[in-house]
């Protein structure tokens, strides 16, 4: 699916959504978890094509397996943030949807701390 067809799916959802509203408003809530979960997927299908652009750029440069990887689980960590906090902030619950995203940035700073410090003992062997 192109990013025009995914744009429609949402909207289209959004628009029953509020269209139910006033009559059924869980049924509205349903259609939009459906069309999140919908989009979710597909972008979880345009992973594959990072992860094979990653290992063609590994076979290009020598870099350390390790770093790719940080970088793979810094996307995944905040994809799934920032989807299940939109979620939770749709559904009117804006404090956890506020929470998972700082938790979420909290694990990216926490997962990237390794390559941190191997850039700073790399600084280091340059500057003594």
């Amino acid at each position: 699916m192109t990013v025009v067809s995914i744009a429609v799916v949402g909207i289209i959802a959004v628009l029953l959504a509020v269209s139910l509203k006033g009559v059924k408003g869980e049924y509205g809530i349903l259609i939009v978890l459906a069309a999140c979960f919908l989009i979710f997927f597909y972008g979880l299908a345009k992973l594959n094509t990072i992860l094979e652009t990653m290992k063609e750029i590994q076979s290009y440069i020598k870099i350390n397996r390790v770093y790719l990887s940080t970088l793979v689980k810094m996307i995944g960590i905040t994809y799934i943030a920032e989807f299940s906090a939109g979620i939770c902030k749709d559904a009117g619950y804006g404090a956890v949807g506020t929470q998972i995203e700082i938790f979420g940035k909290l694990s990216v700073l926490a997962i990237s701390m390794p390559i941190l410090l191997a850039l700073i003992q790399t600084l280091q062997v340059f500057l003594s």
